[in-house]
């Protein structure tokens, strides 16, 4: 008798809530709660939450949105720092089926009014401290969203009431015991999450549970985090919901330090005073505690973990960190992504290198993360996958859980992002034979001289070689003969000098001679909230009649 290979395992029950269950990582705060009740689970100066506390705050949000009329697919603003209530906001507002829209603290008003209206934003909660920006942004918009105002007792500033309830009070109006659901569909948006809009208007990248429940257990997994991992937030809560973090430390009922403003003198603080096993941030991030005086690093306990991530960093400061006693991940993604989506994995055999080449290996953006179903470094116009060679570039793509559903409103860009099947980043990078990748470059930051491909990066690399470069940024200038050639912006350390000619001179002795810059220009480098430097800027300077002094 035949049986075919589908009926053979057909068990005659279909897919119910008792075998199956939509993939959500709101279901991570309930298992901390559940499991380990009276662990910490966020610290914000004088104030402590355990979980089962915060837990209970994060339902009260959700039942008092769903009292307002907030439910699925409607949007929730907020305009927050690293505060318990921006840790509260990403279970409590998906908690009732709304999608979380986290702003960008740094943004002006126009910007703001753009990405509330286009969100049409139905509640916004936002920080007394930007009480200025958000009534000139709600003075523009169209919509008029119900605004609750956090009070935070570790800001001391000035700044008005601007909606009719205050957090806490709108907090004490919901149930702790509220029975917020898991998604009928996985596929369902859980967050928004805007690109920074340097060509046009912003785009609104859309998460779905799945992703983000992915994602939070990818991080653990890629990172080797620890049950029990005391985190610090270095990386903004609203940069891709805190690279999945947010969700991640629930799933290791860890504890989250929060970081009102990145300082070193409070970052080296709250590491000593919380034993704080693990942070990240951008290089700039990096390069500011290296700059911290001797004194604050004593106390540091050995084997610090750090994620870095954002603009390629220089094997310098990997280097740097190293020799400090932090364990640098070196992780790479996008906000279409979820955040980090590859890792440079660690290999054993590279711990006999010398030091500063052990540092090149580890400054490569590696592979994907478990979770993500494939990258790869394409030829754009073909589709096909370059050489093993370092050499050869292409674009880098991506595809599977840990990608977007797409762009709000957007149809035509979304298209053309996942163009061919695979998330399209702008991003130029060659694969290594051993199968790991490096960015080479953003597609419109190459530079073309006289025929010739420079990766910025490569010159910026060698730049921060430099003892006295704290930052560099290289970006095209236009050029009679050439067509373009690099010009570097330097923000030096403080207290250290070097000429233009010096800085010239040590590019040409790193690279080939067509490679350095032809211009230095000294001074502080625009960055970005998340500590990238924001090159678009630089390009137009660069471009001016007035570019060089």
């Amino acid at each position: 008798m035949s049986i075919s290979a589908a009926s053979s395992y057909d068990t005659g029950l279909e897919r119910n809530a008792a075998n199956y269950a939509a993939l959500t990582p709101l279901t991570l705060i309930d298992w901390a709660a559940t499991a380990c009740p009276e662990r910490t689970a966020v610290i914000h100066g004088v104030r402590r939450f355990r979980w089962r506390e915060t837990y209970a705050r994060c339902r009260r949000l959700a039942s008092a949105l769903a009292a307002h009329g907030i439910g699925r697919n409607d949007t929730v603003a907020v305009l927050l720092l690293n505060t318990p209530e921006m840790y509260e906001c990403q279970f409590g507002v998906p908690m009732c089926g709304a999608v979380l829209n986290c702003l960008n603290v740094r943004l002006d008003a126009a910007t703001l009014a753009f990405m509330l209206d286009h969100g049409e934003a139905k509640v916004l909660i936002t920080d007394r401290e930007f009480s200025g920006v958000i009534a000139d942004a709600l003075s523009r918009c169209t919509v008029s969203p119900l605004v609750i105002d956090v009070m935070d007792t570790e800001y001391t500033g000035a700044g008005d009431r601007l909606g009719d309830i205050e957090y806490e009070a709108f907090l004490d109006s919901g149930d702790p015991n509220y029975a917020w659901r898991v998604p009928h569909d996985e596929w369902d948006a859980i967050a928004l999450n805007y690109t920074s809009g340097t060509t046009g208007d912003p785009k609104g990248v859309v998460y779905h549970h799945r992703g983000a429940y992915l994602n939070a257990l990818g991080e653990i997994v890629a990172w080797g985090m620890p049950r029990y991992a005391v985190y610090l937030w270095t990386v903004p809560m609203f940069h891709c919901n805190g690279w999945c973090l947010t969700w991640a430390v629930a799933a290791l009922a860890g504890t989250n330090v929060c970081l009102r403003k990145v300082e070193t003198s409070a970052i080296f603080a709250l590491i000593k005073a919380h034993g704080v096993t693990h942070y990240g941030g951008a290089p700039i991030v990096h390069n500011t505690m290296l700059a911290a005086p001797d004194e604050q690093w004593l106390g540091v306990p050995p084997g610090l973990k750090g994620y870095i991530a954002g603009a390629a960093p220089p094997a310098s400061t990997i280097e740097a960190m190293e020799r400090r006693g932090v364990e640098l991940t070196h992780v790479y993604g996008l906000t279409e992504v979820y955040g980090p989506a590859t890792i440079c994995v660690k290999q054993p055999e590279w711990e006999s290198l010398a030091q500063s080449e052990r540092a090149m290996h580890n400054g490569r953006q590696g592979v994907r993360f478990q979770v993500e179903e494939g990258v790869d470094v394409v030829d754009p116009d073909t589709m096909l996958p370059v050489p093993h060679d370092g050499e050869t570039m292409g674009e880098i793509v991506f595809r599977g859980n840990i990608t977007m559903k797409g762009y709000l409103k957007n149809p035509a860009a979304t298209a053309a992002a996942f163009d061919g099947g695979w998330f399209h980043s702008g991003d130029l990078a060659v694969i290594h034979p051993d199968g790991y990748l490096k960015v080479k470059d953003r597609g419109k930051d190459i530079i073309i001289s006289g025929g010739e491909n420079i990766s910025s990066l490569e010159v910026e690399d060698a730049l921060h070689r430099h003892p006295a470069v704290f930052a560099a940024a290289v970006v095209a200038r236009p050029d009679a003969k050439w067509g373009e050639t690099p010009c570097a912006y330097v923000e030096l350390k403080p207290g250290l000098a070097v000429t233009e000619r010096e800085l010239i001179d040590h590019c040409r002795a790193h690279l080939a001679h067509f490679k350095a810059p032809t211009a230095v220009v000294f001074g502080p480098l625009p960055k970005t909230s998340t500590g990238k430097i924001q090159k678009y800027v630089l390009r137009e300077r660069a471009h001016s009649a007035d570019a060089i002094a």
